[in-house]
This record gives structure tokens, C-alpha cells and sequence, in this order.
């Protein structure tokens, strides 16, 4: 039974054994000491032929390539020929070497990412169903109904018109929604002309009317029929004091709404 040897090093290829051995004697890749390099090469070669290792041919080759390399050194060079034969196992070893780091940086990251799975993008749809079985046209009539009898017209100059709107009140939308609320809370009914009042400003009723839009889409309110009239579109004019807003949702669905108010 074959015994295991624990000092014995293997390496993947022979390029590998180079930098091993040029980084262990602290030798200088551009100018490698070929002699030493060649000598310590083949003691790694015949440490692994006496343990029985089978070796690559590309190492034996690497081998002749370094005795070739000693050889041509060893030679007197035309004056012409200013080639060094170490430069190509220069550049191979450089190559190698950056090789070898990309390779640890790489794998770090795949450490730290590897494991780590792309979600995919949901495909979000919108909502188009309404709470009330109420038009979108009858909510616009009710507000013009509104501007109409606040006597908002267009009747003021260009300039007093920006002048209004530049010093239009900043009415914050979760306050307006919060006096709704506190207002549908109350026992009394709430119908739409009982909301809007005629003397408020133009911002504060389109404050309003928008606060009852967001909750008509949080599914906090509904609008519904007073009169039970199978045709909701009758007597759209009249329809503010017909129309009754109801609080529908419960306290906890009210305060997680309130996140998306603010």
C-alpha cells in the first residue's frame, strides 16, 4: 500500500512551479538567475520521477525549454542580437502572475456574492375598480358644483391669477384627511354638500376633494346613494346633498393607511 507524502508540493502546471520558485528565492522576474532556476526545476523534477508522481509532459517540456534557454546564455551572442532568450519565460511568468491575482480577486467576490439570487421584477397592475358604483364624471361635477357656488371664476387679470396661486395657504393633504375622518366618526351623517361649504378657498376645497379621492382608493370611505335612486347619474347637479360619505374601515386599517398620507 502506497504511503501519503505530506512535504511533497504538486502543481497545476509548470508556470506555476516557476513563480513558486522565483517568489521562494526572492529572484527578480525581469532579470531570473536561469542557472538557479533551471538547477532548483529539475530537482523538482527528479524529487517527483524517485516518488513515482507522474508528471505532465508539459513539464518535461517547460524542462527542455529552460536547458535551451541555459544554453543559449552560455553562448556568445552576435553584436547585432541584443535579444535576451529569457524574454518570452519573462512574459509568460508576468502573465501567469497577473493571472494568479485576478484569480484570488475573483474569488473573493464570488465568496462574498456566490451565493446571493436575482429577483425578478414583479409585474404590478393597476387597480382600476372603485370602491362606489359612483362616475368619475359625477365626482368632476361636484366639483365645479363646488368652484361654482365659492364664485371662483377667471374673471382677474393674468398677474393677480399667479399672484393668488404664488400665495395660495400650503394645506397639508393628512390633515384635511384626518378632520374627515374625525368628522365621519362623529354619529351624524356627512353628505358631500355638507362638506364643502361655499365660503372655504378654492385650496382648501381642492384639498378636500383630493383627500376624498385618496380615500376612496385606500378603501376607507364610500360614497352611496341617499335616495336609493336606480340611476346614480340623475340630477347630477343636485347630487351633493344626495350623496353620503360613509366611513367603512376599521381603526387599524385607518392608521396603516395613514403612512402613505404623510
Amino acid at each position: 500500500m502506497e504511503t501519503i507524502n505530506y512535504k511533497f508540493e504538486q502543481f497545476e502546471g509548470p508556470l506555476e512551479l516557476l513563480l513558486t520558485l522565483v517568489n521562494r528565492h526572492r529572484m527578480k522576474i525581469e532579470d531570473i538567475p536561469i542557472n538557479l532556476l533551471c538547477e532548483q526545476y529539475l530537482a523538482y523534477i527528479n524529487e517527483a520521477s524517485r516518488q513515482n508522481i507522474e508528471l505532465a509532459c508539459e513539464f518535461l517540456t517547460m524542462a527542455s525549454e529552460l536547458m535551451l534557454i541555459k544554453s543559449r546564455m552560455l553562448l556568445p551572442r552576435a553584436p547585432e542580437n541584443t535579444e535576451d532568450p529569457r524574454t518570452p519565460l519573462v512574459n509568460a511568468l508576468l502573465e501567469y502572475q497577473k493571472a494568479k491575482l485576478a484569480a484570488a480577486e475573483l474569488s473573493d467576490r464570488f465568496a462574498e456574492f456566490g451565493s446571493r439570487m436575482v429577483k425578478e421584477q414583479d409585474d404590478i397592475s393597476t387597480d382600476r375598480t372603485y370602491v362606489a358604483p359612483h362616475q368619475v364624471e359625477l365626482l368632476r361635477a361636484a366639483l365645479m358644483h363646488v368652484l361654482t357656488e365659492a364664485r371662483v371664476n377667471g374673471s382677474n387679470s393674468a398677474h393677480e391669477t399667479f399672484e393668488r396661486i404664488v400665495n395660495a395657504p400650503q394645506i397639508p393633504l393628512q390633515v384635511v384627511i384626518g378632520g374627515l375622518i374625525d368628522q365621519l366618526r362623529q354619529p351624524d351623517a356627512l353628505f358631500l354638500d355638507g362638506y364643502f361649504t361655499p365660503g372655504e378657498s378654492r385650496s382648501t376645497l381642492i384639498a378636500k376633494f383630493i383627500g376624498i379621492l385618496e380615500l376612496l382608493k385606500s378603501h376607507i370611505i364610500c360614497l352611496e346613494d341617499a335616495d336609493d335612486r336606480d340611476d346614480p347619474e340623475d340630477g347630477i347637479t343636485d347630487m351633493m346633498s344626495h350623496v353620503r360619505i360613509t366611513l367603512i374601515a376599521s381603526e387599524d386599517d385607518i392608521r396603516a393607511s395613514s403612512l402613505e398620507w404623510e
